[in-house]
C-alpha cells in the first residue's frame, strides 16, 4: 500500500467527523461566517506552519514553502476588510499536532494538502452564494489554481519516497489523525 493510500485508510473516519460537524453550508452561508471560518483557519495554519519549513521534510518536499496556506488566508481576511493589525493578533490555536520528525511533518501537511482538493469543491458555492473568486476573497479555496493536481501528484510521490517503509507510515498517519482531531475542535468545539 502506497504511503498516500496508508494515510487515507487510517484518517477516513477523522476525515468524515470533521466534514459532518463543520456544517459548510452554514459556514458559508454569508460573508461574516465565512470570515469567521477564515479566521479559524488562520488561528490554525500560524501555529501549524510556524513548525515546518522545508527542511521538516527531510529534503523530500523541497517545495513546501509554496504550499503554505498561511499567505493565501491572510490575504482573503484582508479582501474582506481585516486589517494587518487584526489578522496578526487573531487567536492561535494551541492544540495543533507538533511535527517532530520528517514522517510526523507529511502527516501534519497531508491534511491541508488534501484540504486544497475540498477547496476547491468549495470554491463554486462561495462564488455562487457569496461572489467571491480565486483573486477576491476565496484565494484559500482555490489554493494552487490550475497546478492542483500536479501539486498533490507531487506532494503524493514525496510522502511516498519518505514514508515508505511501515514505521514512517504509521508515524506520518498518526499526525494526520491527530491533525484532524485537533482541526475539528479548533474549528467546532469538542464533542465530548
Amino acid at each position: 500500500m502506497s504511503a498516500i493510500d496508508a494515510l487515507r485508510s487510517a484518517t477516513s473516519s477523522s476525515h468524515r467527523r470533521l466534514e459532518k460537524r463543520l456544517d459548510v453550508k452554514s459556514r458559508f452561508s454569508e460573508i461574516g461566517a465565512y470570515r469567521a471560518h477564515l479566521e479559524k483557519m488562520w488561528g490554525y495554519c500560524a501555529e501549524l506552519e510556524g513548525s515546518l519549513d522545508a527542511g521538516s521534510f527531510g529534503g523530500a518536499l523541497p517545495d513546501y514553502e509554496s504550499r503554505r496556506k498561511l499567505p493565501l488566508l491572510t490575504r482573503d481576511l484582508a479582501f474582506l476588510g481585516a486589517d494587518p493589525d487584526s489578522i496578526a493578533s487573531l487567536p492561535r490555536c494551541r492544540i495543533t499536532a507538533r511535527p517532530q520528525d520528517p514522517a510526523t511533518a507529511f502527516g501534519c501537511t497531508y491534511v491541508f494538502e488534501g484540504a486544497t482538493l475540498g477547496g476547491r469543491t468549495l470554491l463554486p458555492l462561495v462564488s455562487t452564494r457569496l461572489g467571491l473568486t480565486a483573486l477576491r476573497g476565496a484565494a484559500f479555496l482555490a489554493s494552487y489554481g490550475d497546478e492542483l493536481q500536479s501539486m498533490w501528484n507531487r506532494f503524493g510521490s514525496a510522502l511516498d519516497s519518505w514514508c515508505c517503509a511501515a514505521e514512517r507510515q504509521s508515524s506520518a498517519a498518526c499526525a494526520a489523525v491527530d491533525t484532524f482531531d485537533a482541526l475539528q475542535i479548533w474549528l467546532c468545539g469538542d464533542p465530548r
